[in-house]
């Protein structure tokens, strides 16, 4: 904010107080660097480029960025880590010491409340005990300590509101604490300076100290809870962190084992998993046999049975079986470290909603403070002896009802909430703006490979044409394909080697996107692909194509081998479908989706699995940049589109729908490409997003009508327009209790998403 400002050592900027960080690397000078806003994302980031310590930002404003504890200097609030993996052990420093001034603040105002409330309680005694005089300086001495100590928090942001004129809720509290104290300090010092309009009729001039005291022990109260049910959002991710193994048992070259620690593990390392043990990392099994409960990231209570070549994950529990594995991601890197991280991004991202309830709560406070001020020059015109008095209370009265605490707590406390709920689901949200979407979809393209079925194809036929040997169609199409990594193209290896055929080394690979492959075996140029590749070399199918379509209805891919520029033959590969597709579906059709598969398979097999799975439409024959126009296409119908897919071909498609859903056991740029990931990959965690959006998006809306229904009724109460009816005048202590009470129930009512039913 002020880059004049350049020292050679550590310190605080001397114009605005604000934390000097270093200038840069190449240089020794420090100098205060604090972003202005950005034109496209509003960023006010001062963390240098280099930097790799701890990272504070706003949950309300995650634009809000530095390295070092304080308030967001756009609605006041405490900054919190930005990654929840650097979170230290123990309770949030914040919250200790609000719980700290919370309880000294109830300690001195119980006695400032029966001095100044003992004659309405029958206590009158109490303040003739000590005399008038008497008692005014006692409440003085108990109510300054309340304000300039236990409320210092909320006054030093209110300050800051003020001085980089982002008015917030901390402007209105300070406003109205500051302005009861002041008048109370400044009547119990030199009352004899105060006009008729703030006497009473015995010419007492009322005090304040306790309306101060309590209003900020109550917003104090209001903070703790509201900082315990954030730490409670948390919950979920820290115990996913704390279920991580503490240490490994690694492999040594000469079969010795040693337990070391799980930062020591570097990818490679071949690791013991004993029964019962935790996985420590992500790796590969590569020897035994075993269950493993893999409920605590992907939701589902059934242990998975793995052999050798099975995917193991950190921090998941090993059964009865002894395995061994191989590392293949360690540290950061790791599925947990990464839904640790991916969780905590979504958390401190911004629903569009919270856009709304950011305009209204700019345009709300400024409001406030005039209706404040003209609440204090019609009581003082127009009210009864004493109206200066009068005029007083209903304008502090004003500032502290009105303060939209509530209204902005509506929106991050639910998407906090949801986002923890969802990974201890198997449904991990990338952001906030995903999760609003996802409720307005109603188009729902899926892919068949890796979606509906399993993604492991496995070989079910091989058809020779006449003059062709079964076994060299099949080794001429394997020892082809091991140059690809696509499924089905590991389904023909795999089905080559169960048959032990030996299989040669393929020359001038070629992969056709979408079509097939071509190469040369043996010295033969062999291809291998679909009707569209066949056609492509001026072959004749016809003769195959009865032959093909039989096999088609059984839902089975086939492609044609040709060898020496002839069709030798067909394989047919078949990927069985998922055992929980089929209700998975059923739901998504009873949540209203219109379900389209997206394949690039022959129609006649999209069908036949279509048919059997109920679902709505297919696009067969389809190429992986097909996808995404497909996507344009139902969008520029005014459809609202997701994308579920889990290969790298459909991540440009995921990018263009308004929802992209990646399964977890996909590729990464898919994930990348994603809103969603559903850690399991199967479609019922579509389902569980479905529902946790949809009430995600219900709760929001709940909070955002209380707060702003609370707001429009507590503004004029408080600004006194019952008086003239009801006599009824809200007193700022009441009006506290009043404001504090709504951010509670906007928090508890957040908190209900942690048992929502998904």
């Amino acid at each position: 904010m002020h880059p004049e400002i350049r020292r050679p050592e550590p310190g605080d900027c001397p114009k605005c107080n604000m934390h000097l960080v270093p200038e840069g690397e190449a240089t020794p000078h420090h100098g205060h660097r604090h972003a202005e806003p950005d034109a496209t994302k509003g960023s006010y980031d001062a963390v240098p480029a280099n930097y790799a310590g701890p990272v504070y930002t706003c949950p309300m404003h995650p634009e809000v960025r530095q390295t070092h504890p304080g308030s967001c200097p756009i609605c006041g609030m405490g900054l919190e880590l930005e990654s929840a993996a650097m979170e230290a052990e123990g309770p949030n420093p914040e919250l200790l010491d609000f719980t700290r001034r919370f309880w000294v603040g109830v300690v001195l105002t119980v006695p400032l409340l029966v001095l100044t409330m003992g004659p309405y309680l029958g206590l009158g005694g109490v303040r003739e005990l000590f005399g008038e005089r008497a008692t005014l300086w006692i409440e003085f001495a108990l109510g300054t300590p309340v304000v300039l100590w236990c409320g210092w928090p909320f006054l030093l942001r209110g300050w800051t509101s003020f001085r980089t004129m982002h008015l917030n809720m901390f402007s209105l509290i300070a406003m109205g604490v500051t302005a009861a104290w002041t008048f109370s300090v400044v009547a119990v010092l030199v009352p004899g300076i105060f006009p008729d309009g703030f006497r009473d009729a015995a010419g007492h001039v009322g005090v304040y100290f306790e309306a101060a005291a309590v209003i900020v022990t109550l917003v104090l109260l209001g903070q703790v809870m509201e900082l315990r049910a954030r730490e409670g959002t948390g919950k979920a991710i820290r115990a996913l962190l704390d279920m991580a193994a503490k240490t490994a048992r690694v492999l040594r070259d000469d079969g010795s084992e040693e337990e070391v620690p799980l930062e020591h593990v570097g990818v490679g390392d071949r690791l013991r998993i004993r029964p019962g043990d935790k996985v420590p990392v992500d790796g590969v099994v590569v020897e035994g046999r075993s269950s493993i409960d893999e409920s605590m990231i992907s939701g589902e209570p059934v242990p998975v049975e793995k052999v050798a070549g099975d995917v193991v994950t950190g921090a998941t529990i090993n059964g009865t079986g002894s395995l061994i594995m191989e590392a293949t991601r360690v540290g950061a890197d790791t599925m947990l470290n990464q839904i640790v991280e991916m969780v905590a991004n979504a958390q401190r991202s911004r629903a569009p909603i919270q856009k709304y309830a950011d305009k209204v709560a700019g345009i709300f406070v400024p409001a406030v403070i005039g209706i404040a001020v003209l609440s204090f020059i019609g009581w003082a015109l127009w009210g009864p002896a004493p109206a200066l008095s009068y005029a007083l209370i209903a304008a502090v009265a004003v500032l502290i009802i009105a303060c939209p605490c509530a209204l902005g707590l509506a929106t991050p406390m639910s998407i906090m909430t949801a986002t923890g709920r969802g990974a201890q689901a198997g449904v991990l949200i990338k952001n906030a703006e995903a999760l609003e979407r996802f409720e307005k979809v109603d188009t729902l393209i899926v892919d068949k490979t890796g979606t509906l079925t399993e993604g492991k194809p496995r070989l079910v036929g091989v058809f020779p044409e006449k003059g062709h040997d079964k076994a060299e169609v099949l080794r001429l199409a394997a020892s082809l394909e091991r140059g690809s990594e696509h499924p089905l193209a590991e389904a023909i290896v795999r089905g080559a080697e169960d048959t032990g055929i030996e299989m040669t080394e393929a020359r001038d690979f070629e992969a056709v996107t979408g079509k097939g492959v071509k190469g040369k075996v043996d010295g033969k140029p062999v291809a291998l692909g679909n009707l569209k590749l066949v056609q492509e070399m001026g072959l004749e199918a016809a003769a195959l194509a009865e032959k093909a379509n039989l096999r088609r209805d059984e839902g089975e891919t086939v492609m044609f081998v040709v060898v020496n520029g002839h069709i030798a033959g067909l394989v047919s590969v078949a990927d069985p479908v998922k055992e929980t597709t089929p209700a998975a579906l059923k739901a998504l059709h009873d949540l209203g989706f219109r379900i389209i598969m997206a394949t690039g398979d022959n129609e006649r097999t999209a069908k036949a699995v279509a048919g059997r799975l109920g679902i709505d439409e297919i696009r067969a024959d389809v190429l992986p940049e097909d996808k995404a126009r497909i996507i344009k296409e139902l969008q520029d119908g005014g459809a609202k589109v997701a994308m579920a897919g889990d290969g790298v071909n459909d991540a440009p498609a995921l990018a263009q729908a308004d929802v992209g859903i990646a399964m977890g056991t996909g590729a990464d740029v898919a994930i990348e490409s994603a809103g969603f990931t559903l850690v399991k990959g199967n479609l019922d965690g579509i389902v569980r997003a479905r529902k946790l959006a949809r009430a995600t998006m219900r709760n929001i809306r709940q909070n955002l009508f209380f707060a702003l229904i609370y707001n429009a009724a507590g503004v004029p109460v408080a600004a006194g327009v019952l008086f003239p009816v009801l006599g009824i005048l809200v007193s700022p202590m009441f009006a506290a209790f009043a404001m504090s009470a709504s951010s509670i129930s906007v928090v508890i009512n957040a908190l209900r998403l942690r048992s929502a039913r998904i």
